[in-house]
């Protein structure tokens, strides 16, 4: 995209200047309201739900057991995962380097899981460290968004292939009607992008359309009476039409990367605590629980899912046929093991680039007082 070019080439042009992180503000009131929300969920259901479908005593029993192979095997996996996880700033932005995209993925990821209502400032830290990477605004813009949209693809196609999967070992009874609910939904979500993308005139049309869908609400509700519907859909367009259409492979084959190096972390668990030696938990029903509990990251209650698909996981293990214990101990190790490292990495991200950017900061100016001296 031309805009894309120019502003590259006027970044070049204006290293002189220390990037500036877009703002965001925190409401207290509303950020510790969430955070008790969420907190009290997690508690209610490590605390009461999941003992009713899973067994902490028997995953002790289970954990304890578990060879050093097991062991070795679960971090193999979770070493391919977070790299997977690294990768997918440069698919959306060829320009940054493997530790630029890993710092900018990992950070946030440790702001949104560890602040609540921290999704703000993560966008924000993500848009300041590409910022200090010289990558042009729009182009950081439109990086963020790819990213964020091809997360919820992934959040939305891969609970139909679980049910798909439940389907198969005969495991699908209570979540059957996810398959074609959120087929539907996809196929809606996919057939509106490909629409805005496709053509300008299309999404004009789609424009006008939403202007019209809500103009009888805009005529009782006072703050909707200047609502523009089209304005964002054209802007969306713009910037990521581009980028879409250069990199869109590239982001679905990490993406998925992402989610099945995060499956195997789940499976290594699993047969981890089943033993490797014994007959133990279908693949297939394995892939089914772990794919239809990613729909709970669609429900913005805790960060990451945290307990909500946790839950949901055990109990389709347990559906499938797996041993109460085996699946709780699976799932905790799951969750550890994916969770507790990227906070970790996440940490030491924010670290080394505050610390980087700050140099850089101090330098400029320095260079700019020096500068004042001398005229």
């Amino acid at each position: 995209m031309r805009d894309d070019v120019d502003d590259s080439a006027a970044d070049r042009g204006g290293d002189s200047q220390p990037p500036e992180m877009p703002q965001a503000r925190l409401d207290p009131r509303k950020s510790i309201a969430l955070g008790a929300l969420g907190l009290g969920v997690i508690v209610l259901i490590f605390w009461q739900v999941i003992p009713q479908i899973g067994s902490y005593s028997d995953a002790v029993e289970a954990l304890q057991s578990m060879s050093w192979i097991a062991v070795v095997i679960i971090a193999v996996t979770v070493v391919v995962y977070l790299a997977m996880y690294g990768l997918i700033f440069m698919a959306a932005e060829p320009r940054l380097r493997y530790w630029q995209s890993q710092q900018v993925k990992q950070a946030s990821f440790t702001i949104s899981n560890g602040v609540p209502a921290g999704g703000a400032v993560g966008l924000a830290v993500q848009f300041g460290m590409l910022a200090s990477y010289k990558i042009p605004a729009t182009s950081a813009t439109a990086a963020i968004t790819a990213v964020s949209l091809w997360s919820t693809f992934a959040s939305l196609g891969f609970p139909i292939l679980g049910v798909l999967a439940l389907t198969i070992v005969g495991a699908a009874d209570g979540v059957a009607w996810m398959g074609p609910v959120g087929l539907g939904i996809l196929i809606l979500v996919i057939a509106v992008f490909v629409s805005i993308m496709r053509s300008q005139a299309l999404a004009e049309r789609l424009g006008a359309w939403g202007n019209t869908a809500v103009r009888p609400l805009a005529r009782r509700i006072r703050r909707l009476k200047d609502l523009d519907i089209a304005a964002p859909i054209m802007k969306f367009r713009r910037e990521m039409y581009d980028l879409l259409r250069r990199r869109w492979l590239w982001l679905t084959l990490v993406q998925l990367g992402i989610t099945s190096s995060q499956f195997l972390i789940l499976f290594a668990a699993l047969r981890g605590v089943e033993g490797w030696d014994q007959p133990g938990t279908n693949p297939i029903a394995a892939f089914g629980a772990f794919a239809v509990s990613q729909i709970m990251l669609m429900v913005p209650i805790t960060p990451g899912g945290l307990g909500t698909m946790d839950a949901l996981m055990i109990q389709l293990l347990v559906s499938s046929g797996t041993d109460k214990g085996a699946a709780t101990a699976a799932d905790l190790v799951w969750r550890a093991t994916s969770y507790v490292p990227q906070l970790v990495v996440g940490l030491i991200a924010l670290i080394t680039w505050y610390r980087r950017a700050g140099r850089a900061i101090a330098n400029r100016s320095v260079g700019a007082d020096g500068g004042d001296g001398t005229h």
